[in-house]
């Protein structure tokens, strides 16, 4: 494991130049000829927020202390598993050009959509705490713990990214099967509603959905201002290292075969 984790990081380090215009290109793809360019990486998730505060608030925002807050965390983690994992799926395809000319690691181009993905989402986290100041949540230095669940989420998605690009070569109707997917894991993850009007069966049911893991997380120290349990903590990486390591052997089984199907 640990020789593998020294070549993954010697090979980033040897194709570092590339990565960074990856990285580079893809965020300026994204807002290409677009009359507010970054702008729309806040405002997106803003105007989200927006209608689903004005459709949910009256059914399931009535009894909720600090709603906006709770539905602008669950927004904002759902939206950068989106963009990381839907980018990540096609990240493949999208640069076959570059991937049948030049032998280059190809998880690379999954990695590169994912920190494109990530920049938009801590700006989004910025705007996040200003929603939380104003919905009368006092910031506190239990909150710098939000770095641990962002890191497993950074993870997560890496991994997640690099099974649907995979699967997204041999078959193309992944991606319409995963649009379905996330609409399913977007009502299943309680973004606009709580979890405490479900049995207590049922409530531990929603602890093997990973996306609601880290929104829980996330409301539980900005929201209850408590650090979650060292159980909870480890569910957390758990999540994130089993889906990195299933990434990491289909990359490895399959790397060569990438080439004569894209």
């Amino acid at each position: 494991m640990k020789r593998t984790i020294d070549r993954l990081f010697r090979n980033l380090s040897t194709n570092m130049f590339l990565f960074e215009e990856l990285v580079k290109r893809d965020f300026e793809k994204k807002y290409k000829r677009t009359a507010l360019g970054m702008a729309w990486s806040v405002l997106s998730p803003m105007l989200t927020l927006l209608v689903m505060k004005i459709v949910f608030t009256r059914f399931f925002g009535k009894d909720t202390p600090h709603y906006t807050t709770y539905l602008f965390a669950g927004n904002i983690i759902m939206s950068y598993y989106r963009e990381a994992t839907n980018n990540g799926m096609s990240s493949l395809m999208n640069n076959a050009s570059v991937i049948t000319k030049i032998n280059i690691p190809k998880y690379l181009f999954v990695l590169s959509q994912n920190v494109s993905a990530l920049i938009n989402f801590l700006l989004t986290v910025v705007v996040f705490f200003a929603f939380a100041l104003l919905d009368g949540i006092t910031l506190h230095p239990r909150m710098l713990m939000l770095f641990y669940p962002t890191l497993c989420l950074i993870v997560f998605n890496i991994g997640v990214g690099m099974i649907l690009s995979a699967l997204f070569v041999f078959f193309r109707d992944i991606r319409y099967l995963y649009s379905v997917f996330l609409m399913l894991l977007q009502y299943l993850s309680a973004i606009f509603y709580t979890v405490d009007r479900f049995p207590a069966s049922a409530q531990k049911l929603f602890l093997l959905n990973p996306i609601y893991v880290y929104i829980k997380y996330f409301r539980t120290i900005v929201i209850s201002q408590q650090i979650p349990s060292p159980a909870y903590h480890a569910l957390c990486a758990m999540y994130a290292v089993v889906l990195l390591i299933i990434g990491g052997v289909i990359y490895k089984k399959y790397n060569h075969q990438f080439v004569y199907y894209i």
